[in-house]
Order: structure tokens, then sequence, then C-alpha cells
């Protein structure tokens, strides 16, 4: 307990974010690392990527990317699960895996003179993952329940449909936690199938910060990554999806006091010029907590919602800008009227300079409060790579910002928002919102 402690306590401990210099480390492997070294404390965090995930599953193996990921540390090589949980209890290491719709990705962590031992066991659950029968019968049990328990939680229920609407022919548009008849479906082959595959040095994205050298880190890359093909076998698909924004209304009725109101349509891809003025407008409208016009109008002014909000959502293939709101099933229309107006009220140009001012100094004041463990940095430096932002992006990002002005925002609002598309999924019994047909 005393070696946990010590390990959770040092990987908060924060680098200054102006003060972080990115180095690229490259193994003979040819595997590469962007690497900050913190040698101020003994722990080493290390974040790692492959492009590609669960949206490429086909649809009667949705959840497998997910299953593996749950699956992978559950023994390895020669350690069955209690013997690979009980070395890693031991040695205090974090080693977990998770899924999303375009990756699939790895976490680290351990003191520095225990981070041989932690590669060791990453390397062995990359490339000999046992899946034995018991601990996948297990984590099937577990993640059944969850898919149930989230089947009646109404924001899930929402977004699920909301993606489906948009994605209807795409695994967009599934659950990257499958269903349950789809999980329960998959075998130990499907599993084994997956990680030799999909895992590869080719796709394989890497962030490491702390108490190591390059040259130590170097042995690291080439013994946990570099036995991995050169190439996956199956490989993310390349061409852009666009999602299907009609404009429609979905309520799935429930007899709940509340309404959950979910809303969206196309948006801005992270890699567009635009992007950073379009961040900048989102916070206006929706995105600033406690400041946004959203907020204000539909929360300060009407008290119709405790919460509400917007967000931009790049996805590899396609965009999304999504907004949520509950509130009371006799007010959702109400609520629902205030957010197409304030949509549409942004859209025809209606900001001003002060806005602008405001939303930038909060984005560029607020980036380094990011900046709260060696394991976030990692990740940081890890989405920089996926998103092709460069080696020196922590010291000109800021400057993006900076950069956005008035015109620049009134333009991408224009261009992006777009209220007649808004498409909306409701779940509850929202008086007043007649649905599609």
């Amino acid at each position: 307990m005393i070696r946990f402690f010590m390990v959770f306590a040092l990987s908060l401990l924060p680098l200054n974010a102006w003060a972080v210099d990115v180095e690229r480390v490259v193994g003979a492997s040819g595997v590469e690392a962007w690497l900050v070294q913190d040698h101020s404390n003994p722990i080493i965090s290390m974040r790692f990527s492959f492009k590609g995930g669960a949206e490429m599953e086909p649809a009667d193996k949705s959840g497998l990317a997910n299953l593996a990921s749950a699956t992978m540390d559950e023994g390895a090589g020669p350690y069955d699960s209690q013997a690979f949980q009980g070395i890693v209890a031991d040695q205090s290491i974090t080693l977990r895996f998770s899924a999303s719709l375009d990756t699939f990705s790895g976490q680290v962590q351990s003191l520095t003179e225990d981070f041989d031992q932690a590669m060791e066991l990453t390397r062995l659950a990359l490339t000999e993952p046992r899946f034995d029968d018991e601990p996948v019968a297990r984590i099937k049990r577990q993640i059944v329940s969850g898919i149930r328990s989230d089947s009646e939680d109404p924001g899930k229920m929402a977004f699920d449909a909301l993606f489906a609407d948009f994605y209807p022919d795409h695994g967009y548009g599934r659950d990257a936690d499958g269903t349950v008849e789809t999980v329960e479906a998959i075998t130990r082959d499907d599993l084994r199938a997956f990680v030799q595959d999909r895992l590869a040095r080719a796709n394989l994205i890497v962030g490491v910060v702390g108490d190591i050298s390059p040259e130590r880190l170097k042995q690291a890359l080439d013994r946990t990554f570099g036995i991995l093909p050169a190439e996956p076998k199956i490989k993310a698909a390349t061409a852009d999806v666009a999602p299907i924004a009609s404009g429609r209304v979905d309520v799935i009725e429930r007899d709940i006091p509340q309404s959950t109101i979910v809303f969206g349509h196309g948006g801005i891809k992270r890699d567009h010029p635009d992007y950073y003025a379009a961040l900048v407008m989102n916070h206006i409208l929706g995105g600033g907590s406690f400041t946004s016009r959203l907020y204000e109008e539909v929360r300060e002014k009407r008290g119709l919602a405790y919460s509400v909000g917007s967000d931009i959502y790049p996805l590899d293939y396609s965009a999304l800008l999504l907004g949520n709101a509950a509130t009371e099933n006799s007010r959702a229309a109400e609520t629902l009227d205030v957010i197409r107006a304030e949509w549409a009220r942004m859209a025809a140009g209606d900001v001003n300079a002060d806005e602008v001012r405001d939303a930038k100094t909060y984005i560029t004041g607020a980036f380094p409060l990011r900046f709260t463990s060696t394991s976030a940095i990692a990740q940081i430096l890890v989405a920089m790579q996926l998103n092709d932002l460069g080696i020196d992006y922590l010291d000109i990002r800021n400057a993006y910002i900076g950069g956005v002005t008035l015109d620049d925002v009134k333009r991408v609002a224009a261009k992006y928002l777009k209220p007649d598309s808004l498409t909306v999924v409701v779940v509850g019994h929202p008086e007043g919102i007649v649905p599609s047909p």
C-alpha cells in the first residue's frame, strides 16, 4: 500500500506546461515515441495507441475491441490471471487497455526501478495474451451487466440513438461496448485474431513522460513493441463518412420525470484550418462552463435545465457538433426552442468582440490545467501525434487561439452551424415535442 500511494502521489505532480521539452525517440525497430524527461520524481508514465478502433468491427462482432481491452491483462505468457495481476499489484504497476471508436490504447505507469518489469508485462499482454476461459467469461459477464444497465440510462440511450441516426450503415453508429448478443458470441479465437490482425508497429503511437533517458527508452521500445508485426493485417478505412443530419426529431418514450435532450449535426475535423476558430465559436455558444449562451439562456434566465452545453466532436473519418440538456418533461419543448434559437442566432453572426476576447482568454488560460499528471501529459503527446499537430504544438498552440478574430468566428458560425439540420433525440415523456414521422 505504501508503494501504491507513492506511485499515485508522484504521478499527480504536474509539470510546467511552458517548460515541456518534447523529444523524438526512435528505437532500432523503428518504433517512435515522443518523450518529456522529468527526473525530479522516480516515476515513468507511458501512453500508447494503435490507430483503428471499434468502428472497424463488423456488426456481428461489435464489442470485440472493448472485450479484448478488458481481457488482455487477465493473464499473458507464463502467467495466468491471478499471477499476472499479482505482479501488477505487488509492484504497484498501472497497466490497462481501452478501446474507442478510432483507437485501441494502453496505459503503463510505474516507479523507475520497476519500469522494466512493467514493460515486460506490457509486451506479454500485447503479444502473448492467454484469453483463458475463466477470466474471459468473468469479464463478459461484467460487460453484459454494464450494457444492460446502460440500456436504462437516459443519457446513454439518447446518444446511442443519435449516433445511430447519424451513421446507420457505419461503425460510428454502433456502441463500442457492443450488444448483449454480440459480446456473448465473441470467441477466444476472435480475441486472438484481433490481437494478431490489428496491433502492429505501423499504426502505433507512443508518448512517455518521466524519469527515463532516451537511451533507456529506445531499449524499452524495442523490447516491448519491436516484436509486433510491421503492418496490421486489417487496416482502418481511409474514406470519410458524412453524418446524416436531417433535422429529424426522435422521441424515446420513458416514464421518467425528466427529459434528456441530445442534439447535433456535422462538425469540423481536428486537422481543418478552421478548427481553432470553431473552438472559440463553440465556447461562446455552449462550450464555456457557466458562461456560454446556452447556459445563460436556458439555465440562468429561464431555469429550464441544471446543465446544458455543446461540444466539438471530431472523429478520424467524420466530425460532429453535439449538445445536450436535461429538463422537466413539461418544459422540454421550450428548452429545445431556446436551444434552436441560440444556434440560429450564432449562425446569423450575432456575436461581438468582447465575447471572442473572453473566450480566447479562457481557452488559452485553461490549457495548462490539462497538465495535471505525468500520465495526462503522456496522453497529450499521443494526441499530438494522432492529430498530426507537430512536435512543437505545445509551444504554438495558444498562438493559434490568439490569432482567431471576430470575423473568423462569424465566418465559421455561418459555415458550420446549421439550425435546420439540428437532429434531436429526446428520452423521457416530453410535452409538446412531436417526433418526426
